[in-house]
């Protein structure tokens, strides 16, 4: 899938992503990211606070319609949870909304506060 705009940049926070360069930055570190993983990454942020069913982020990632059963998405929105949340482990950045789909919105992460605070 062709980027978007070679000079784009979406920002959150500490979080830069580049999807023209096909880069993805945390706190100034680049993130390792699979062409798909920053694809979707992209997609979300494009869709800042807006909730975006699963069949219109495959759709826009994957080229196509979303077919049943496939799990596509959930798999590489866990795999970007996982990346980000090593990156930035004081924010949360995807978050689920069960029967709808996901959306991008930085949030302090209340497994980072609540560790944080207990310690």
């Amino acid at each position: 899938m062709a980027a978007k705009d070679d000079g784009e940049v979406l920002r959150a926070g500490a979080l830069e992503v580049r999807p023209g360069e096909f880069v993805v930055r945390a706190g100034g570190r680049t993130v390792a990211m699979s062409v798909r993983e920053l694809e979707l990454l992209a997609a979300l942020a494009r869709r800042r606070g807006r909730v975006v069913p699963r069949e219109e982020l495959y759709m826009t990632v994957w080229g196509g319609p979303l077919r049943e059963h496939d799990r596509s998405v959930d798999v590489y929105i866990h795999k970007l949870r996982a990346k980000l949340g090593d990156a930035l482990p004081e924010w949360s950045f995807i978050h689920t909304h069960f029967g709808f789909g996901y959306r991008f919105e930085p949030e302090p992460s209340h497994a980072f506060h609540t560790t944080a605070t207990t310690s």
